[in-house]
Formats: structure tokens, sequence, C-alpha cells
């Protein structure tokens, strides 16, 4: 990359105010519950209050498109963080989900242009997803609510 060109990153700067809606599965709830913890956690140490954060919980990883879609028509959400986790069992079940619901919010973040993080763990035994949610591989949680601040810092850049 050209040294001289200007870099416009979200890694600093000011935050927007409004809510940030946290959904998450009940299934699994040992590594979700983990997950939502990194999250919230994250997201109060970056300066959101906790009457910022909203945590909504469904079923399982299927419903998780459906509820963020949900959370984003309101007004005040100004990001959502997905957290779920699937586990590969012995059919390709979890193949099915984990593609349909990486999609669905894709396009909905495209669509909308609100940040949505994927924390959805998608793995192929429970060992791997108790590294993921603050094992020896981090939180996933962490994680997606560091992606969310660093896009909404970006956004705020790029609005002006």
């Amino acid at each position: 990359m050209n040294s001289s060109l200007p870099e416009i990153t979200g890694l600093d700067g000011d935050l927007p105010e409004g809510k940030i809606a946290i959904i998450a599965s009940r299934y699994n709830p040992a590594i979700c519950d983990k997950l939502v913890a990194g999250a919230v956690a994250t997201l109060t140490e970056a300066g959101y209050p906790e009457s910022s954060i909203l945590v909504v919980r469904v079923p399982g990883a299927w419903e998780l498109p459906t509820i963020v879609q949900t959370v984003l028509d309101h007004q005040d959400v100004i990001a959502a963080i997905a957290l779920g986790c699937v586990i590969k069992g012995e059919t390709t079940h979890d193949e099915h989900i984990n593609r349909a619901v990486s999609l669905s919010l894709m396009e909905m973040g495209v669509d909308t242009g609100i940040p949505i993080a994927f924390g959805l763990l998608t793995c192929n035994t429970l060992e791997q997803a108790i590294q993921r949610s603050g094992g020896n591989v981090g939180n996933k949680g962490n994680e997606s609510a560091e992606a969310i601040l660093e896009l909404l810092r970006l956004n705020e850049k790029l609005s002006k």
C-alpha cells in the first residue's frame, strides 16, 4: 500500500449513542452465556452503559436472523451482535443452519447499512466451542463486540 495515502479505520474515535442489541441463542447455554458475558463486558468497557445494551434470547441459531431483523427495525438500535453455537452432529444439519444464518445476517447488514456482528460458533466438537467461548482461543462474544465498536467508529468517521 502507498504509505502517503490517508487510511481511515475504526480503531479509535467517537462512538455514537444508541442501543446495541445482542441476540443470543438459548441452545448450548454453557457456551452462549459466556459469549453474551464477553460481549457485554467489551461494550461496557468501551463506555456503553448497560441501559444501552439490549440482550434478546432466541431458541437456537436458526432464529437469530429473524430477531436481528426485528430489533434493527427499532430506530434506537445502532448495531446488532448475533451469538450462538452450532456443534456438528451425525448429519449435515449444522451445515444448513450455519450457511443460512450467515448469509441472512450478511445480507441484512448490507441491505440496512447497520453493523451486524457474526458471533455464531460453528464447531466440530464441544471442546472447540469451549475454547472459543473463553478458553485458550479467546471469546467470540468479545471479538464480535470489538468488531461492532470498530464499525460504529468507522461509520461515525465516514458520515462526516
